[in-house]
């Protein structure tokens, strides 16, 4: 059995990128004066709370995918596919923070590298399956 432990590095840097993210929000808060419950007021502040959500929404995603594909296939390409992803969404927070119209390039990132990990390891499950009969 494989240890896995590039993907865990990996999922504990996308972990950690989106408790970065957090910490944006609470800074974004901070200076605009907005206090919590509201989540609204100050654009720059809405637009922290976009990206942590947008985040989050996708975290499932990519998690599911970064696992199963290390699993079904390969440690060290899944973990390389899990880079690419943090690197997709930390494009993707500082542009969507600096102008929403900046966001297509890292979230075209993160989406490719999140299908390339769920598509890949469902692939490779139906061959499995297929192959052994199971």
């Amino acid at each position: 059995m494989q240890p896995h432990s590039w993907v865990a590095l990996v999922t504990i840097a996308a972990l950690l990128v989106y408790f970065w993210m957090g910490i944006g929000v609470a800074g974004a808060r901070r200076k605009s004066g907005v206090a919590a419950p509201a989540m609204t007021g100050d654009p720059i502040l809405e637009r922290h709370v976009r990206v942590q959500a947008n985040t989050l929404e996708w975290l499932p995603i990519f998690l599911a995918g970064l696992w199963l594909f290390a699993i079904y296939w390969n440690d060290l390409i899944a973990a390389g596919l899990g880079v690419v992803w943090i690197v997709g969404r930390i494009l993707y927070a500082r542009g969507y923070v600096a102008d929403p119209a900046k966001r297509e390039l890292g979230f075209g990132i993160q989406s490719l590298a999140s299908a390339a990990l769920l598509l890949g390891a469902a692939g490779r499950i139906v061959w499995a399956m297929a192959v052994g009969g199971a």
